[in-house]
């Protein structure tokens, strides 16, 4: 634990002047004393006296920012998947042992405080967690950076299970407020929606567009601070919830109109209300579309405030300010960031594109092609008619370009062209992103590779050296030193401090792994995480398992590519094979899953029901003697994730090769001495490279040896009629057998396996069974597992995300450390 007084400030951050805080913001803050104080009272308070330790640094942060007249990096993201902030502000404050001690001696336990928060889930997955983790390395790195999203009021919907069936409802996070943010009318924007075009006269006499008859939205910003670990540095995260400009109509209201007063400010809160609504009706494109201009037109509208403060010279704009913008859905703050030097500020377009073009910056996250955002032509004139012309003008000037290197070359432009034409136009935010950004990067060298070669080929021809890959990474602090603190204890006492910074340094346990004292304290921490895990199974699915039982954790996003439906073949196949041979020699198992599926993904809930029918089956039937357990976990977010991750002894990471850009979860459960089985896709291939073969699962085909399956033309028929027992699987999951009440919800599941199997499930069915043969042998040499284990973990410096945000800043962002 770092010396709390490594932290400058008068503040008292002892044991003692931290129990004294706590009280005081008990009294003061909370108006409760000590006998009638409940544990959520206990916890704000605790929170509280955390959060003045990080604001007292955060002033002084923002002090020496201004004072500097620094470069910032502005992080664009829809998603922000924070999770709990207790635990992480303790550690980042200096004050985890302290305040462990103050709480003591209150009579508290820290580990239950801990669990009265409520997950900030303002992100789906793997995109929206990666954002939390770069928040944290930019602020431990020293690097001047703000992170911009939105408030949301209700965040990825509260997963329950009836019948097995997934059942959405309202995430409601805020409903008790949270002591972790800062709200700042006095920085609320006006921003413009909807209207027309008109041409005007301007002082010169020149024909001039005009942006009329729009409607108008408030951004409220809310501050979240962001502390970094051992510096005194504190980054802020600003999150944008939308008001309506003026909240009452009192005319209306006077008349009787009582739904009339109010119907202005009910629509425009609309706005950030939700993260993600259901896209698949016009009404929730036009909103998914409102909540991305929203929220990047209160951005840049905030950093022109912050740069003019300093600055007076727009051509500075590209020194001082560098935005990335994570993945497609921000990228709408292009056309904004040109509408405003252009239109309102009078700006030549080549010199507004320019300085456009030198501030943007793209991470592209999917090859999936549903994936990459397209919006309608009538949507986008609907919505924003101005910025729909200043697209058109991009794209003609950019097809010049086109033309000029490539003369006549029809199909070049038809692929390159930021309008896609069909029945219906659609604008291609991806093509519009790759346009205005000086760079564009992959997060694995396999999926960077995909990019140049499949995706944007053409691109990368015409853009040479603008592509690169960033390989992506987890913060240590939150995903090995918070979440397991028995294995951080155990590295610490082998290696010292100071890999909670250097992710490398873990390599100085290569040297135990061999070492049978030191293997035995590395699995005796793994059972006992082990154990924690299966209480909370008990808790959470009624189902006894048992901790020396191999534990096989998937938790992920629930999709098709991902193939939960492939683990859940196997999983039949082995109760198939305990069932007509009862002696088979297998190790007990204990299969683990967690995911939510989109409320629109009806393929993806059919999964979820298929599992959970399956585990009801196979946890009560007898003959097997709890040799195999099915669970899934019911609402699956970043708290689970930190109690599933210390407990897992196999990874499954079975992507269909080529279709994960990286995934973040392999890095996590590696990182916790799990072992992974994998695909050679996405940064499984590096974490191959970096554990070494003799250290991991790897199956399936390559992403070579799918395009040639594909281009034959895949038949999954095939596979199913040459394999006796995948046919048998399909059939029984297909059959009525696990559903009796619901004859026939399974079907959709059977009939895309064998007749569709996009994602190549039956093809790579026969490898990745021999692949767990594997496993489930090295899973019954103990020392083997265990020196494989601690491998995995020793091996995964190169997956912190400091790592990750250390290159951005120096080959993209060309940002420069401020210490404070």
């Amino acid at each position: 634990m770092l010396d709390a007084a490594t932290f400058s400030s008068g503040m008292d951050k002892s044991a003692t002047g931290l129990k004294a805080l706590v009280q005081n913001h008990l009294k003061f803050s909370l108006a409760r004393d000590s006998q009638t104080a409940s544990r959520r009272d206990w916890w704000l308070a605790t929170s509280k006296a955390a959060q003045s330790v990080i604001i007292e640094r955060m002033i002084a942060t923002q002090t020496a920012h201004h004072r500097t007249n620094t470069k910032r990096l502005y992080y664009f993201s829809l998603e922000f998947l924070m999770g709990r902030l207790f635990s992480n502000s303790l550690y980042s404050a200096g004050i985890h042992d302290e305040m462990e001690h103050a709480l003591h001696e209150l009579g508290l336990d820290t580990e239950v405080l801990r669990n009265e928060e409520y997950d900030m889930a303002l992100g789906n997955g793997g995109l929206g967690r990666l954002a939390a983790c770069f928040l944290d390395s930019l602020a431990t790195l020293d690097l001047p950076a703000i992170g911009y999203g939105i408030h949301y009021q209700y965040g990825l919907f509260k997963q329950e299970f009836r019948n097995g069936h997934q059942v959405e409802l309202p995430d409601a996070w805020l409903n008790f407020g949270t002591p972790w943010e800062i709200m700042r009318p006095e920085h609320a924007v006006t921003i413009q929606i909807y209207g027309q075009v008109e041409n005007v006269f301007d002082d010169r006499g020149n024909y001039v567009p005009r942006w009329t008859g729009t409607k108008k939205l408030v951004g409220v910003p809310y501050d979240i601070p962001i502390p970094g670990f051992g510096t005194n540095t504190v980054n802020y995260l600003r999150l944008w919830e939308s008001k309506a400009s003026s909240d009452f109509d009192f005319e209306a209201f006077n008349r009787g109109g009582y739904d009339e007063a109010v119907r202005d400010k009910n629509q425009s809160e609309t706005v950030s209300k939700v993260l993600y609504p259901n896209d698949k009706t016009e009404s929730g494109k036009e909103l998914r579309l409102l909540q991305q201009y929203f929220f990047v037109a209160c951005s840049l509208k905030d950093i022109f405030r912050r740069f003019r403060k300093d600055n007076e010279d727009w051509q500075d704009f590209p020194e001082k300010v560098v935005i990335q913008l994570n993945d497609t859905h921000p990228a709408v703050a292009i056309v904004e960031l040109m509408r405003l030097f252009h239109d309102e500020y009078s700006m030549p377009w080549d010199k507004a594109w320019s300085l456009v073009t030198r501030t943007f910056a793209y991470t592209n996250h999917t090859l999936l092609p549903e994936a990459l955002e397209k919006w309608s032509v009538p949507l986008f004139n609907k919505v924003l008619p101005r910025h729909l012309q200043i697209i058109f003008e991009i794209n003609k000037r950019f097809l010049e370009e086109v033309e000029a290197k490539w003369p006549g070359d029809v199909q070049k432009k038809r692929h390159m062209s930021i309008i896609e034409e069909g029945h219906v136009q659609m604008v291609r935010m991806a093509n519009l992103s790759v346009v205005a950004s000086f760079s564009v990067n992959g997060v694995a060298a396999l999926h960077t590779k995909l990019i140049k070669s499949d995706l944007f080929p053409e691109f990368d021809e015409f853009y040479p050296g603008k592509f690169n890959n960033k390989t992506n990474g987890i913060t240590p602090r939150r995903w090995l030193l918070a979440c397991n603190p028995r294995l951080s204890d155990l590295i610490t006492s082998k290696i010292g401090n100071g890999w909670e910074r250097d992710l490398d340094q873990l390599r100085g346990l290569e040297p135990f792994a061999n070492e049978a004292q030191f293997q035995n304290d590395f699995m005796a921490a793994k059972h006992a995480n082990k154990v924690d895990l299966a209480r909370i199974i008990k808790q959470e699915c009624g189902v006894a398992v048992n901790p020396s039982a191999l534990f096989d954790v998937q938790i992920k996003r629930l999709h098709e590519y991902k193939r939960q439906h492939l683990n859940l073949l196997h999983i039949l196949a082995l109760y198939r094979r305990l069932l007509q041979n009862p002696e088979i020699d297998m190790a007990p198992r204990v299969f683990v899953f967690a995911a939510k599926a989109a409320p629109g993904y009806d393929l993806a809930k059919c999964i979820i029901k298929a599992i959970n029918s399956v585990a009801a089956k196979i946890n009560s039937d007898t003959r097997i003697n709890g040799r195999l357990k099915v669970v899934f976990l019911p609402n699956y977010r970043v708290s689970l994730a930190q109690r599933i991750v210390p407990g897992a002894d196999l990874s499954e990471q079975i992507s269909t090769a080529g279709k994960e850009a990286s995934g973040t979860g392999n890095m996590k459960l590696s990182l916790n001495g799990a072992l992974t089985i994998g695909t050679l896709d996405g940064a499984n291939v590096e974490i191959l490279e970096e554990v070494g073969p003799e250290n991991i699962f790897i199956f399936g085909l390559t992403v070579e040896e799918v395009a040639v399956l594909v281009k034959k033309g895949y038949k999954p028929q095939d596979f199913y009629n040459a394999n006796e027992e995948l046919r048998a699987v399909v059939d029984w999951v297909g059959s009525n057998y696990f559903t009796p009440d619901e004859p026939g919800c399974l079907n959709m599941l059977r009939d895309n396996l064998i007749h569709s199997d996009p994602f190549l499930v039956l093809a790579d069915f026969q490898a990745y069974s021999d692949a767990h043969k594997k496993a489930d042998a090295a899973f019954k040499d103990r020392t083997q597992w265990a020196k494989m284990a601690i491998l995995n973990t020793a091996r995964m410096g190169k997956f912190s995300s400091d790592r990750t945000i250390a290159q951005y800043a120096s080959e993209i962002w060309k940002l420069n450390p401020v210490r404070v």
